[in-house]
């Protein structure tokens, strides 16, 4: 962990993969101190945001250090403890075919995979509420669309790289999309806008037709 100055307010900790940012925003989430007020997951990076009033940037960076130092053992417990949430999918997406073909697997395969598998929230991005969700149980790589659609519709359930992630609203895009779900992502009158939040797990079910 690499630990950056980001203003008068926060610190920036980078890490080397996706998995220890993972690893590292459970830790920190679950032994968050006075006087942090939030904490923002990237793929390799996580903000945390201070109140000078209470946590001195010196105290904090102390802090995030010695957190980290424990985080397999924070990591394990938060595991268990996470939050989850199940999301329907009709797999019936038009690049559903050809994401199993770049694969070498047949479709029912893939849907078999992608239900199976336990996701997480790893960080939120490109769209208010969009989660980039990764999973342990897959080892899939998939290249993005060569060209990008100019509207993908809300509930689109895609695959790009090593992410699977839902469209929370109708945008352009470029990811695999191989299904469609008719959960609410993002809805503005919760008290908590965004369905997924990071370091929430997810899991996917094959929806009736």
């Amino acid at each position: 962990m690499k630990i950056l100055p980001f203003g008068e307010r926060a610190l920036l900790a980078e890490f080397t993969s996706l998995d220890e940012t993972i690893s590292a925003f459970r830790a920190f989430e679950a032994a968050r101190a006075p006087g942090i007020i939030e904490l923002v997951p990237a793929a390799s990076t996580v903000l945390a945001r201070v109140d000078p009033a209470r946590l001195s940037l010196r105290a904090a960076e102390q802090w995030l250090t010695d957190t980290y130092a424990c985080a397999t053992g924070i990591d394990n417990v938060r595991e268990g403890e996470a939050q989850s949430v199940t999301i329907p999918v009709r797999y019936e997406g038009p690049d559903l075919a050809s994401t199993a073909l770049l694969l070498g697997i047949s479709v029912d395969e893939l849907v078999s995979r992608h239900s199976q598998a336990q996701w997480h929230c790893a960080f939120i991005g490109f769209a208010p509420g969009f989660a980039y969700l990764a999973s342990t149980d897959t080892d899939f790589d998939i290249p993005r669309r060569e060209t990008s659609r100019s509207a993908v519709p809300a509930g689109s359930v895609g695959l790009a790289g090593e992410f699977t992630g839902i469209y929370p609203r109708t945008s352009p895009g470029g990811w695999q999309i191989i299904g469609t779900t008719a959960v609410t992502l993002w809805d503005e009158s919760r008290d908590s806008p965004s369905a997924i939040t990071p370091g929430m797990t997810v899991r996917f079910e094959v929806a009736a037709p």
